[in-house]
C-alpha cells in the first residue's frame, strides 16, 4: 500500500481488506463499470500508476470543470487499485445517474480489436466489485451493477443501449456492453467470487430510516453532542442511514459511534420503481418536460412529494408515486 498526490494504491487483497474497514456514511446502492478509453494500456508503463490517477484528475478538473477526480477507483492493467473521489461524494461519471453510485474506471480501451485485457486486471475487476457488493449490501444483477453503454449520453434516460450511447465499458469487456453479455458473462464471476451466496439488498431491520444531507458540509462526531471530537464529514445532498436518534443526534452507523446534528439532515423515504420503464420530468405533473427515465427494480429515494408525484433528487427530478413501491 502506497500513497501519494493524495490517492493510494493497493493490491486486491489489500482493498477487499481496506474496503471492509471505511466508514461511509453516504448510502452507495449501484456499482457502475467503466473503461477509460484513453489513457489505455499503450499509456501504462508498469510503474506509473501515480502519475496516470494525477494526470486523469488534472483534465477532470481543469478541462472538465470537475472539482476532483471523477472516479472512486482506478483499476489497472497489473491488477492495482488506486482511490480516487471520496466515497462520501458521488461520482461524476453517468449523467444523471451519480446518486447512490460508486464508480469504477477500468484503465483501458476494451472495445473488440483494442486492448486485450490482462488475467490479473480481470480478477482485480471481478473480486474488487464483488467486494463493493459485500460492503454495501448490494445485489449482483443489472438493476444495481450497471454499465455507461446502457444511459443516454443527452438525456441520463436508461435505454439499455440504444439511442446516444458510449461503448464504454466496452464492447469487449467480459464477453460485451450489452444486458445479456453482462448477465452471461460478468454477473457470474461476481456471484462466483462472493460464494455464490444471493445478496438480497434489503433494508437491514436496524436502520430506522433514511435522510438527505441539507448542509454543504454536514461534520460526524463520535457522539451525540457537538463537544465530541469531529472524525469525518459527509456533503450536501448525501444520503445517511439512520439506526438512532438521540438528543436531535442520528447515529449513521451500524456498528460504530458515528453522528451527525439532525437539524442538518432532512428525512426521505425509499422506494423501488415498478414500470418497466417511468419518465422522470422537470416538475410535478405531466406539463413538465421529460428529462429522464429510470426502469423497473431500480431504487430511488423521494426527497418530497406534491400530490401523486415524488421528487427523486435534490434538483428538479419528478416521477408519478403510481409507479413506486415505498420500501421505507
Amino acid at each position: 500500500m502506497e500513497t501519494k498526490f493524495g490517492f493510494t494504491s493497493l493490491t486486491i487483497s489489500e482493498f477487499e481488506t481496506w474496503i471492509k474497514q471505511q466508514h461511509v456514511a453516504r448510502t452507495v446502492l449501484f456499482i457502475q463499470q467503466h473503461h477509460t478509453f484513453s489513457p489505455s494500456y499503450i499509456h501504462f508503463k508498469g510503474n506509473n500508476h501515480f502519475s496516470m490517477q494525477n494526470g486523469m484528475k488534472n483534465h477532470h478538473v481543469n478541462n472538465n470543470g470537475w472539482s476532483d477526480i471523477g472516479q472512486h477507483f482506478s483499476i489497472f492493467p497489473d491488477g492495482k487499485i488506486m482511490t480516487g473521489r471520496s466515497l462520501e461524494r458521488s461520482p461524476a461519471c453517468i449523467f444523471g445517474n451519480n446518486s447512490n453510485a460508486i464508480c469504477i474506471e477500468n484503465i483501458g480501451y476494451f472495445d473488440t480489436g483494442q486492448d486485450e485485457m490482462t488475467s490479473v486486471q480481470r480478477d482485480s475487476i471481478i473480486r474488487a466489485t464483488a467486494a463493493l457488493c459485500e460492503r454495501f449490501d448490494i445485489p449482483v444483477s443489472t438493476d444495481r451493477i450497471v454499465y455507461h453503454h446502457w444511459f443516454d449520453l443527452s438525456t441520463g434516460a436508461r435505454t439499455n443501449g440504444t439511442g446516444i450511447t458510449k461503448s464504454c465499458p466496452g464492447t469487449n469487456f467480459f464477453g460485451g456492453n450489452t444486458l445479456a453479455a453482462c448477465e452471461q458473462h460478468f454477473l457470474p464471476l461476481i456471484a462466483s467470487s462472493i460464494g455464490g451466496q444471493p445478496i438480497t439488498g434489503t433494508i437491514p431491520p436496524s436502520i430506522i430510516g433514511y435522510g438527505t444531507v441539507t448542509a454543504d458540509v454536514l461534520n460526524i462526531r463520535k457522539g451525540a453532542r457537538s463537544t465530541f471530537d469531529r472524525i469525518g464529514e459527509t456533503t450536501l445532498g448525501s444520503i445517511v442511514r439512520i439506526y438512532e436518534e438521540k438528543n436531535n443526534w442520528y447515529r449513521i452507523s451500524k456498528s460504530n459511534q458515528e453522528w451527525v446534528y439532525s437539524n442538518y439532515v432532512k428525512d426521505v423515504k425509499r422506494a423501488t420503481v415498478n414500470a418497466d420503464v417511468l419518465n422522470v420530468r422537470s416538475g410535478p405533473s405531466t406539463r413538465f418536460h421529460v428529462v429522464g427515465s429510470v426502469v423497473k427494480n431500480q431504487e430511488v429515494f423521494v426527497y418530497e412529494t406534491d400530490g401523486n408525484w415524488s421528487k427523486i433528487s435534490i434538483d428538479e427530478q419528478w416521477v408519478s408515486s403510481r409507479f413506486l413501491n415505498f420500501t421505507s
